[in-house]
């Protein structure tokens, strides 16, 4: 195959795909370039079905090889280990709005692997890995319903631009990345600092036309380079086993309405699936348990459905815009630096806040300079939050994901690190689910965080909308239940504050949806976000004055700069003496700002007196008190400051002769003293008897 190239101008920089150089033996492989960012991607089908699934088994793999940015890594190994949570949000990036598009039934396994060759510390190379996967895909045998398009999309200082630098990125009020078909949004995912939803409908109509660019150059490549589509086998239910099933059943979901809870509807479901195999799984019929219950869950999804277009009516018998019952509790753990327990009708949180020191922030290592994160959200998804018993294992990508929006949508309101110089890191412990545990984490988290003292700007509250398509009908529905967003179209997460969205996170199970189901989504989230914040206000509106009594307090002291080196001491050993005298906490930066934690207000005032006295210029005419360290027969030495001395002449000991040095003072004696002289060469000349009674008494430590 010859080398091809096709090119479009996005800002005035050539957006490049390629293929036919490299991975030739992959079902589809190109490169994509924009300014010195290069990714491959490649895309592969496993040529039969596997046996027994009833999802696709599709994988997304998202790497980013150091040499790319002409680095290597760190570590004892020195080479690419675990992916890193950059290239797990990646990769998912990538899937969401892939796996839709690809054909009912496909049980073929796929695998995607972006990998990113080439890194000009400008250009970010997600976009253009998604861009890959689209165009390799498309141009591949492997059946695919695209292309779709993938833009960047930023808002700052009152404009829009879309394909921005890093540091542009860094400095905007929204980022927000748009995939999108022929047919509009698959996948909307981004930041904001409190933006209005016509901000984020705006970017919205930008990405349109950048995509429209991006899926005209790949129908251009398949047009020229296109293969022939396989027809692979899918995993179909026959027409004629949902006849049966559906009038088998017919008029037993609906008392599915009768219901409450997730517990009793599965329970249902279970028992109609049973009664449903003893009638149809005999000798006669060649149909297995597996079918059954395929057939069950598509009947299952048709009703619902239905239900919603046809009747008007919800599975739980709620309106279109009603947010289930909520629970708000703040100070839930009495040990715990700060607490909140968020619970919306099914679904739980545990907000536990941890504060630390800015030695506890997390360092990130990727392409780009190495840089400290001091807030974190970790979210964790135990089993039996859905009333299940599995191997409990490390985070998935799906709770890194979902950690990941969470703290996305909290990061904008956290306070600075010259305001709060804590490191803050929230755990999110699902306790139940069913229906968007990752908006109740919001909602849990921002008690929390109140709860701890963190003195955040505003509160934020998230909410899920689903919806549910029928040719040109459709229904926008409010806080959706598992089940609702299991068999609809949609899961449109907003979070924010009474100001505006700070997340969104849009995934659809369609081939698009329009600008008009945006709005409304947007307008339905903004009333049931209210909503959720005034019950939250209910509990605890703002940050409490004072931090957790078990919570480290920290102290800001500035230190010239030059004399940083003074306080760590050769190899360390005088910040160590002093974190082991005191049982302090104490970080530097290079700018001489002194960070000091402690639960005990003592200790910090200790390690502060240290630190001044080591940093501290010695001034004639000053009075210090100081131990005798030395004698000699001209004098006694005290040490006035940490590692500083001064020498007291034997003639300025006292009034009264004084024949020996020894006669007046031993070592270990405490004595007041004033500077008289710091010669040229720094040394400090002092004085006990030119200090009065008065002095004595009134001097203070």
């Amino acid at each position: 195959m010859t080398v091809k190239q096709f090119k479009t101008n996005i800002n005035d920089q050539e957006l490049i795909i390629e293929t036919g150089l490299m991975a030739k033996q992959a079902d589809g492989a190109v490169t994509v370039r924009y300014g010195d960012t290069i990714v491959l991607v490649t895309a592969v089908m496993d040529k039969s079905p596997r046996e027994g699934l009833n999802f696709l088994p599709l994988t997304v793999e998202y790497q980013e090889r150091r040499y790319a940015a002409g680095k290597i890594p760190g570590g004892f190994f020195k080479r690419e280990g675990r992916p890193s949570e950059k290239e797990i949000l990646s990769a998912r990036l990538i899937d969401r709005p892939i796996r839709p598009l690809f054909p009912k039934g496909l049980r073929n396994s796929l695998q995607i692997v972006a990998t990113v060759l080439s890194s000009d510390g400008i250009n970010n190379s997600d976009i253009l890995a998604l861009i890959g996967a689209s165009t390799a895909l498309s141009i591949s045998n492997i059946p695919f319903n695209g292309p779709i398009g993938a833009v960047r999309v930023i808002y700052a200082n009152g404009e829009y631009k879309a394909f921005p630098s890093f540091e542009e990125t860094l400095e905007s009020e929204l980022d927000m990345i748009v995939a999108a078909s022929d047919k509009g949004a698959v996948m909307i995912e981004g930041g904001a600092k409190q933006v209005s939803k016509e901000i984020v409908e705006k970017a919205i109509e930008l990405s349109n036309s950048v995509n429209e660019k991006i899926i005209a150059l790949q129908k251009e490549m398949i047009s020229e380079l296109g293969k022939q589509k396989r027809e692979p086998e899918l995993n179909i239910i026959p027409e004629d086993l949902l006849a049966k099933v559906s009038d088998l059943i017919k008029g037993k979901l609906e008392k599915q309405l009768e219901l409450d809870t997730k517990e009793e509807k599965q329970a249902f479901i279970k028992s109609l699936k049973e009664e449903l195999i003893a009638q149809l799984v005999t000798d006669e019929n060649d149909v297995n348990e597996g079918d059954i219950s395929e057939a069950l869950h598509e009947l299952e999804i048709k009703f619902v459905r239905d239900l919603a277009i046809e009747s008007g009516k919800r599975s739980d018998g709620r309106g279109f815009e009603d947010v289930r019952e909520i629970s708000c509790q703040a100070g839930v753990l009495p040990r715990t630096h700060g607490s909140g327990l968020f619970t919306r009708g099914q679904t739980q949180s545990l907000a536990v806040i941890t504060l630390g020191t800015a030695s506890d922030g997390q360092k990130v290592d990727g392409l780009l300079e190495a840089t400290t994160k001091s807030f974190m959200l970790h979210y964790n998804f135990p089993a039996f939050s859905v009333g299940e018993a599995r191997p409990m294992r490390g985070p998935g990508r799906r709770e890194i994901g979902h950690g990941a929006l969470a703290e996305k949508a909290l990061r904008v309101v956290m306070p600075s690190n010259d305001k709060f110089p804590y490191t803050v890191r929230i755990v999110s412990d699902i306790l139940e689910s069913n229906g968007s545990s990752s908006m109740a984490s919001v909602c849990g988290s921002s008690l929390a965080l109140m709860d701890a003292g963190v003195p955040i700007e505003s509160p934020v509250a998230g909410i899920a909308i689903g919806l549910i398509t029928k040719g040109d009908k459709y229904k926008i529905l409010t806080d959706i239940a598992g089940l609702e967003d299991h068999c609809g179209d949609m899961d449109f997460k907003v979070a924010g504050t009474l100001k505006g969205i700070t997340a969104i996170q849009v995934d659809l199970k369609i081939a698009g949806i329009t600008k008009q189901m945006i709005s409304e989504a947007l307008e339905q989230s903004q009333k049931a976000r209210e909503f959720i914040l005034g019950k939250m206000a209910e509990t605890i509106s703002q940050a409490r004055e004072d931090l957790s009594k078990y919570a480290p307090r920290i102290t800001s002291l500035q230190i010239p700069p030059e004399k940083i080196g003074e306080v760590i001491g050769p190899s360390g050993k005088t910040i160590r003496k002093i974190i082991a005298d005191t049982g302090v906490s104490i970080d530097i930066n290079d700018e001489g700002k002194v960070l000091i934690a402690s639960i005990d207000p003592d200790s910090s005032d200790k390690a502060i007196k240290c630190i001044q006295g080591l940093v501290e210029v010695p001034q004639i005419g000053k009075l210090y008190k100081g131990k005798i360290t030395r004698i000699e027969n001209f004098g006694a030495f005290v040490e006035i400051l940490p590692n500083k001395n001064g020498l007291v002449h034997v003639s300025e000991l006292s009034n009264e002769f004084v024949k020996s040095v020894s006669d007046a003072v031993s070592i270990g004696d405490v004595v007041v003293a004033k500077i008289v002289e710091i010669d040229n060469m720094g040394r400090v000349n002092l004085s006990i008897k030119q200090v009065s009674e008065d002095e004595k008494n009134s001097f203070k430590d």
